[in-house]
Protein backbone atom coordinates (compact mmCIF):
# COMPACT_ATOMS: atom_id res chain seq x y z
CA UNK A 1 0.00 0.00 0.00
CA UNK A 2 2.72 2.46 0.93
CA UNK A 3 4.60 1.70 -2.30
CA UNK A 4 1.44 2.36 -4.32
CA UNK A 5 0.79 5.67 -2.57
CA UNK A 6 4.32 6.88 -3.30
CA UNK A 7 3.99 5.89 -6.96
CA UNK A 8 0.74 7.86 -7.33
CA UNK A 9 2.30 10.92 -5.70
CA UNK A 10 5.24 10.83 -8.10
CA UNK A 11 2.91 10.51 -11.10
CA UNK A 12 0.90 13.52 -9.88
CA UNK A 13 4.01 15.66 -9.42
CA UNK A 14 5.33 14.69 -12.88
CA UNK A 15 1.99 15.62 -14.48
CA UNK A 16 2.00 19.04 -12.80
CA UNK A 17 5.63 19.69 -13.88
CA UNK A 18 4.95 18.73 -17.52
CA UNK A 19 1.74 20.76 -17.62
CA UNK A 20 3.46 23.82 -16.16
CA UNK A 21 6.29 23.56 -18.70
CA UNK A 22 3.77 23.23 -21.55
CA UNK A 23 1.79 26.29 -20.44
CA UNK A 24 4.97 28.31 -20.03
CA UNK A 25 6.17 27.33 -23.50
CA UNK A 26 2.88 28.49 -25.01
CA UNK A 27 3.04 32.01 -23.62
CA UNK A 28 3.52 34.58 -26.39
CA UNK A 29 5.83 36.69 -24.26
CA UNK A 30 8.34 33.90 -23.54
CA UNK A 31 11.86 35.04 -24.56
CA UNK A 32 13.11 33.31 -27.71
CA UNK A 33 16.74 34.11 -28.38
CA UNK A 34 17.56 31.05 -30.50
CA UNK A 35 19.30 32.02 -33.75
CA UNK A 36 20.14 29.98 -36.82
CA UNK A 37 20.25 29.98 -40.61
CA UNK A 38 16.92 29.22 -42.22
CA UNK A 39 18.52 29.39 -45.66
CA UNK A 40 20.75 28.15 -47.06
CA UNK A 41 20.57 24.78 -45.35
CA UNK A 42 23.98 23.29 -44.66
CA UNK A 43 25.46 21.77 -47.81
CA UNK A 44 22.99 23.31 -50.25
CA UNK A 45 23.97 22.64 -53.89
CA UNK A 46 23.78 25.70 -56.14
CA UNK A 47 24.54 25.72 -59.87
CA UNK A 48 27.25 28.17 -60.85
CA UNK A 49 25.73 31.45 -62.02
CA UNK A 50 22.56 31.07 -59.93
CA UNK A 51 21.66 33.24 -56.93
CA UNK A 52 20.75 31.78 -53.55
CA UNK A 53 18.66 33.12 -50.66
CA UNK A 54 20.15 33.93 -47.27
CA UNK A 55 17.69 34.10 -44.39
CA UNK A 56 18.36 34.02 -40.66
CA UNK A 57 16.13 33.29 -37.67
CA UNK A 58 17.14 36.12 -35.32
CA UNK A 59 15.06 35.30 -32.20
CA UNK A 60 12.64 37.67 -30.48
CA UNK A 61 14.26 39.38 -27.51
CA UNK A 62 17.75 40.50 -28.38
CA UNK A 63 17.97 43.67 -30.42
CA UNK A 64 19.79 43.50 -33.76
CA UNK A 65 21.70 46.64 -34.70
CA UNK A 66 23.40 45.28 -37.81
CA UNK A 67 24.31 42.09 -39.66
CA UNK A 68 27.46 41.51 -41.69
CA UNK A 69 27.43 38.62 -44.17
CA UNK A 70 30.68 36.99 -45.25
CA UNK A 71 31.30 34.43 -47.97
CA UNK A 72 34.40 32.50 -47.00
CA UNK A 73 36.46 35.35 -45.49
CA UNK A 74 35.15 38.18 -47.66
CA UNK A 75 32.42 40.60 -46.53
CA UNK A 76 29.70 40.65 -49.18
CA UNK A 77 27.08 42.91 -47.55
CA UNK A 78 26.30 44.78 -44.33
CA UNK A 79 22.72 45.49 -43.27
CA UNK A 80 20.95 47.37 -40.50
CA UNK A 81 17.78 45.26 -40.83
CA UNK A 82 17.03 41.56 -40.63
CA UNK A 83 15.38 40.98 -43.99
CA UNK A 84 16.49 38.13 -46.24
CA UNK A 85 19.05 38.76 -48.98
CA UNK A 86 20.20 37.04 -52.16
CA UNK A 87 23.81 36.34 -53.03
CA UNK A 88 25.37 35.52 -56.38
CA UNK A 89 27.55 32.54 -57.27
CA UNK A 90 28.92 34.16 -60.44
CA UNK A 91 32.69 34.21 -60.20
CA UNK A 92 32.88 31.78 -57.28
CA UNK A 93 35.17 28.78 -57.47
CA UNK A 94 33.36 25.46 -57.72
CA UNK A 95 33.04 23.59 -54.47
CA UNK A 96 32.41 24.38 -50.84
CA UNK A 97 31.98 27.94 -49.58
CA UNK A 98 31.44 29.02 -45.97
CA UNK A 99 28.71 31.56 -45.27
CA UNK A 100 28.87 33.56 -42.03
CA UNK A 101 26.32 35.94 -40.50
CA UNK A 102 27.98 38.20 -37.93
CA UNK A 103 25.21 39.71 -35.79
CA UNK A 104 25.72 42.85 -33.66
CA UNK A 105 23.37 44.17 -30.98
CA UNK A 106 23.25 45.40 -27.39
CA UNK A 107 27.03 45.67 -27.30
CA UNK A 108 27.48 42.01 -28.21
CA UNK A 109 28.23 40.01 -31.34
CA UNK A 110 27.37 36.52 -32.44
CA UNK A 111 28.33 34.43 -35.49
CA UNK A 112 26.21 31.89 -37.34
CA UNK A 113 27.55 29.69 -40.13
CA UNK A 114 26.23 27.63 -43.01
CA UNK A 115 27.72 26.54 -46.31
CA UNK A 116 26.94 25.93 -49.97
CA UNK A 117 28.44 23.79 -52.72
CA UNK A 118 28.76 25.49 -56.09
CA UNK A 119 28.24 22.99 -58.93
CA UNK A 120 29.01 23.15 -62.63
CA UNK A 121 26.40 25.17 -64.50
CA UNK A 122 25.81 22.59 -67.24
CA UNK A 123 25.75 18.79 -67.43
CA UNK A 124 28.79 17.30 -69.19
CA UNK A 125 28.66 16.58 -72.92
CA UNK A 126 28.58 12.82 -73.44
CA UNK A 127 31.07 11.01 -75.69
CA UNK A 128 31.48 7.43 -76.80
CA UNK A 129 34.40 6.18 -78.88
CA UNK A 130 35.61 4.42 -81.99
CA UNK A 131 38.65 2.14 -81.89
CA UNK A 132 41.19 3.27 -84.50
CA UNK A 133 43.96 0.81 -83.68
CA UNK A 134 44.53 -2.00 -81.18
CA UNK A 135 48.09 -2.30 -79.88
CA UNK A 136 49.61 -5.09 -77.74
CA UNK A 137 50.24 -4.45 -74.05
CA UNK A 138 52.15 -6.35 -71.38
CA UNK A 139 49.52 -7.89 -69.07
CA UNK A 140 51.95 -7.92 -66.14
CA UNK A 141 51.74 -4.11 -65.95
CA UNK A 142 49.34 -2.74 -63.34
CA UNK A 143 49.16 0.61 -65.13
CA UNK A 144 49.34 3.73 -62.96
CA UNK A 145 50.77 6.23 -65.45
CA UNK A 146 51.12 6.36 -69.24
CA UNK A 147 52.59 8.96 -71.59
CA UNK A 148 53.64 9.08 -75.25
CA UNK A 149 56.86 10.87 -76.23
CA UNK A 150 59.10 10.65 -79.31
CA UNK A 151 57.44 7.50 -80.62
CA UNK A 152 57.47 5.54 -77.35
CA UNK A 153 55.19 4.87 -74.40
CA UNK A 154 56.58 5.63 -70.95
CA UNK A 155 54.70 3.64 -68.36
CA UNK A 156 54.56 3.38 -64.59
CA UNK A 157 53.47 -0.02 -63.28
CA UNK A 158 52.22 -0.37 -59.73
CA UNK A 159 51.63 -3.02 -57.05
CA UNK A 160 53.99 -3.94 -54.23
CA UNK A 161 56.73 -6.24 -55.48
CA UNK A 162 55.89 -5.58 -59.14
CA UNK A 163 56.34 -1.82 -59.55
CA UNK A 164 58.54 -0.46 -62.31
CA UNK A 165 59.17 2.35 -64.77
CA UNK A 166 59.15 1.26 -68.43
CA UNK A 167 59.90 2.45 -71.95
CA UNK A 168 57.72 0.52 -74.40
CA UNK A 169 57.55 0.06 -78.16
CA UNK A 170 53.90 0.87 -79.07
CA UNK A 171 53.82 -1.36 -82.17
CA UNK A 172 54.94 -4.54 -80.41
CA UNK A 173 54.27 -3.88 -76.73
CA UNK A 174 57.88 -4.89 -76.03
CA UNK A 175 59.48 -3.38 -72.95
CA UNK A 176 62.65 -1.73 -74.24
CA UNK A 177 63.95 -0.40 -70.92
CA UNK A 178 62.82 -1.08 -67.38
CA UNK A 179 63.77 0.02 -63.88
CA UNK A 180 62.23 -1.96 -61.02
CA UNK A 181 61.24 -0.38 -57.73
CA UNK A 182 62.13 -1.84 -54.36
CA UNK A 183 59.40 -4.15 -53.06
CA UNK A 184 58.51 -1.66 -50.33
CA UNK A 185 57.31 0.85 -52.95
CA UNK A 186 54.06 0.95 -54.92
CA UNK A 187 54.67 2.88 -58.15
CA UNK A 188 52.03 5.44 -59.14
CA UNK A 189 51.63 8.29 -61.62
CA UNK A 190 54.54 9.51 -63.74
CA UNK A 191 55.34 12.32 -66.14
CA UNK A 192 58.14 13.47 -68.42
CA UNK A 193 59.63 16.91 -67.74
CA UNK A 194 62.39 17.74 -70.20
CA UNK A 195 65.10 15.08 -69.95
CA UNK A 196 63.76 13.77 -66.62
CA UNK A 197 60.94 11.44 -65.61
CA UNK A 198 59.17 11.88 -62.28
CA UNK A 199 57.40 8.92 -60.70
CA UNK A 200 55.24 8.99 -57.58
CA UNK A 201 54.71 6.32 -54.95
CA UNK A 202 51.34 5.45 -53.47
CA UNK A 203 51.66 5.80 -49.69
CA UNK A 204 55.41 5.96 -49.19
CA UNK A 205 55.52 9.77 -49.55
CA UNK A 206 58.48 9.82 -51.93
CA UNK A 207 58.99 10.59 -55.61
CA UNK A 208 61.71 9.30 -57.86
CA UNK A 209 63.58 11.29 -60.49
CA UNK A 210 64.99 9.36 -63.47
CA UNK A 211 67.12 10.14 -66.47
CA UNK A 212 64.75 9.89 -69.44
CA UNK A 213 67.35 8.43 -71.80
CA UNK A 214 68.49 5.57 -69.54
CA UNK A 215 65.72 5.26 -66.89
CA UNK A 216 68.49 5.40 -64.30
CA UNK A 217 67.21 6.67 -60.96
CA UNK A 218 68.88 9.98 -60.14
CA UNK A 219 67.26 10.90 -56.83
CA UNK A 220 64.63 10.05 -54.28
CA UNK A 221 62.79 13.04 -52.79
CA UNK A 222 59.98 13.59 -50.27
CA UNK A 223 56.49 14.11 -51.63
CA UNK A 224 53.25 14.69 -49.74
CA UNK A 225 50.45 16.78 -51.22
CA UNK A 226 46.78 16.83 -50.22
CA UNK A 227 45.87 13.76 -48.22
CA UNK A 228 49.36 12.35 -48.63
CA UNK A 229 48.82 9.69 -51.30
CA UNK A 230 50.36 9.75 -54.77
CA UNK A 231 47.92 8.95 -57.62
CA UNK A 232 48.03 10.69 -61.01
CA UNK A 233 50.69 12.99 -62.45
CA UNK A 234 51.17 14.97 -65.66
CA UNK A 235 52.96 18.08 -66.95
CA UNK A 236 51.25 20.73 -69.08
CA UNK A 237 54.46 22.48 -70.14
CA UNK A 238 54.37 25.01 -67.30
CA UNK A 239 53.18 23.28 -64.17
CA UNK A 240 52.69 19.75 -62.83
CA UNK A 241 49.20 18.40 -62.17
CA UNK A 242 48.64 15.83 -59.44
CA UNK A 243 45.75 13.83 -57.94
CA UNK A 244 45.44 12.08 -54.58
CA UNK A 245 42.22 10.10 -55.13
CA UNK A 246 39.97 12.93 -53.97
CA UNK A 247 38.01 15.44 -56.10
CA UNK A 248 40.93 17.88 -56.13
CA UNK A 249 43.57 18.40 -58.81
CA UNK A 250 46.70 20.05 -57.39
CA UNK A 251 48.97 22.37 -59.36
CA UNK A 252 52.65 22.02 -58.50
CA UNK A 253 55.81 23.96 -59.25
CA UNK A 254 57.74 21.95 -61.85
CA UNK A 255 61.06 22.33 -60.02
CA UNK A 256 60.21 22.26 -56.33
CA UNK A 257 57.00 20.18 -56.57
CA UNK A 258 55.38 22.48 -54.03
CA UNK A 259 51.70 23.32 -54.37
CA UNK A 260 50.96 26.55 -56.24
CA UNK A 261 47.20 26.12 -56.73
CA UNK A 262 44.34 23.65 -57.12
CA UNK A 263 40.87 23.12 -58.52
CA UNK A 264 38.00 21.07 -57.14
CA UNK A 265 36.25 19.00 -59.80
CA UNK A 266 32.44 19.10 -60.00
CA UNK A 267 29.84 18.22 -62.56
CA UNK A 268 26.28 19.59 -62.36
CA UNK A 269 25.36 17.16 -59.57
CA UNK A 270 28.27 16.61 -57.19
CA UNK A 271 31.99 16.49 -56.59
CA UNK A 272 33.81 13.80 -58.57
CA UNK A 273 35.90 11.66 -56.24
CA UNK A 274 38.66 9.15 -57.10
CA UNK A 275 40.36 11.25 -59.77
CA UNK A 276 43.37 9.27 -60.90
CA UNK A 277 45.54 9.19 -64.06
CA UNK A 278 45.89 12.52 -65.88
CA UNK A 279 46.73 13.95 -69.29
CA UNK A 280 46.49 17.51 -70.63
CA UNK A 281 45.21 17.64 -74.22
CA UNK A 282 44.63 20.89 -76.12
CA UNK A 283 44.44 22.83 -72.86
CA UNK A 284 41.88 20.54 -71.20
CA UNK A 285 42.52 18.07 -68.37
CA UNK A 286 41.63 14.44 -69.07
CA UNK A 287 41.22 12.34 -65.90
CA UNK A 288 40.41 8.72 -65.22
CA UNK A 289 37.82 8.17 -62.49
CA UNK A 290 39.12 5.16 -60.59
CA UNK A 291 37.03 1.94 -60.79
CA UNK A 292 34.80 3.40 -63.54
CA UNK A 293 34.83 3.27 -67.33
CA UNK A 294 34.82 7.06 -67.48
CA UNK A 295 37.37 9.64 -68.51
CA UNK A 296 36.41 13.22 -67.69
CA UNK A 297 37.37 16.30 -69.69
CA UNK A 298 37.81 19.11 -67.17
CA UNK A 299 38.07 22.88 -67.48
CA UNK A 300 41.48 23.70 -65.91
CA UNK A 301 40.35 27.17 -64.81
CA UNK A 302 37.14 26.24 -63.00
CA UNK A 303 37.21 22.50 -62.34
CA UNK A 304 33.89 22.03 -64.16
CA UNK A 305 33.43 18.73 -65.97
CA UNK A 306 32.86 19.81 -69.55
CA UNK A 307 32.58 16.33 -71.05
CA UNK A 308 32.51 12.66 -70.08
CA UNK A 309 33.83 9.78 -72.19
CA UNK A 310 32.20 6.40 -71.55
CA UNK A 311 34.70 3.68 -72.49
CA UNK A 312 32.65 0.66 -71.52
CA UNK A 313 33.23 -2.32 -73.79
CA UNK A 314 36.87 -1.72 -74.68
CA UNK A 315 37.70 -5.19 -73.43
CA UNK A 316 35.19 -8.06 -73.12
CA UNK A 317 33.33 -8.34 -69.82
CA UNK A 318 34.57 -11.91 -69.39
CA UNK A 319 38.26 -11.17 -70.03
CA UNK A 320 39.01 -11.12 -66.29
CA UNK A 321 37.68 -14.33 -64.78
CA UNK A 322 36.83 -13.48 -61.15
CA UNK A 323 35.31 -10.60 -59.23
CA UNK A 324 38.59 -9.59 -57.59
CA UNK A 325 40.38 -9.29 -60.94
CA UNK A 326 37.47 -7.39 -62.46
CA UNK A 327 37.39 -4.94 -59.53
CA UNK A 328 41.12 -4.24 -59.61
CA UNK A 329 42.11 -4.37 -63.26
CA UNK A 330 40.19 -1.30 -64.30
CA UNK A 331 40.57 1.44 -66.91
CA UNK A 332 43.61 3.57 -66.06
CA UNK A 333 45.98 5.06 -68.59
CA UNK A 334 45.74 8.05 -70.92
CA UNK A 335 48.44 9.07 -73.39
CA UNK A 336 48.44 11.62 -76.20
CA UNK A 337 50.59 11.94 -79.28
CA UNK A 338 50.78 15.71 -79.73
CA UNK A 339 52.32 15.48 -83.19
CA UNK A 340 49.99 12.85 -84.64
CA UNK A 341 46.97 14.01 -82.60
CA UNK A 342 46.34 10.48 -81.39
CA UNK A 343 44.61 9.52 -78.12
CA UNK A 344 45.57 6.24 -76.41
CA UNK A 345 43.90 4.52 -73.45
CA UNK A 346 44.46 1.30 -71.54
CA UNK A 347 43.89 -0.31 -68.14
CA UNK A 348 45.57 -2.26 -65.39
CA UNK A 349 46.88 -5.58 -66.76
CA UNK A 350 44.92 -5.05 -69.98
CA UNK A 351 46.09 -6.97 -73.05
CA UNK A 352 45.86 -3.92 -75.30
CA UNK A 353 46.46 -0.21 -75.60
CA UNK A 354 43.73 1.32 -77.75
CA UNK A 355 44.02 4.30 -80.05
CA UNK A 356 40.53 5.82 -80.02
CA UNK A 357 38.55 8.62 -81.60
CA UNK A 358 35.88 10.39 -79.59
CA UNK A 359 32.32 10.39 -80.88
CA UNK A 360 29.80 12.89 -79.54
CA UNK A 361 26.52 11.28 -78.57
Amino acid sequence: MLFGQKTNQIKTLLFIAVATAFVSACKDDTPNTYRSFIAPLVGLNVSSGNDFEVKVLFGKEQKVDSVVYLLDTTTVISKTDTTAIKLKTAGLKLGNHLLTARIYGEGKSEELTSNINVLAAQPPVEYSYKIIKTLPHDTSSYVEGLEYHDGFFYESAGDYGNSSLRKVDPATGKVLQKTDLDKKYFGEGMTVIGDKIIQLTYREKVRFVYDKATLKKLSELPFSIGRGEGWGLTFDGKKVLNTDGSHTIYFLDKNKFTQIGSIDVYDDKAAIENLNELEVIDGKIYANVYTTNNILIINPETGAVDSKINLIGLIPDNYFKNDDAKANNVLNGIAYDKVGKRLFVTGKKWPHVFEIKLIKK
